[in-house]
């Protein structure tokens, strides 16, 4: 899948997430809902992206993958 596609997938989620009043337990569902939905080969590929800087990703995906990264890997 291309990485462009996985950004814009990926900030969607932070879109629905930010939503909820508690942060510290938006980012944990939102690593938890790609854990959860994600193949790992979409996840391994967001996690390199990651690792390379991370462009466009929004605040609420970097702040989730940031915190919670390690269970995504």
């Amino acid at each position: 899948m291309h990485i462009e596609s996985l950004v814009r997938m990926v900030n969607q989620i932070g879109t629905f997430f930010e939503a909820m009043p508690d942060r510290a337990s938006a980012l944990e569902e939102m690593a938890m809902h790609i854990r959860r939905f994600w193949e790992p080969r979409m996840r391994q590929q967001l996690m390199a992206h990651v690792d390379q800087g991370g462009d466009g990703l929004g605040l609420m995906a970097q702040e989730a993958i940031l915190r919670h990264g390690d269970s995504l890997r």
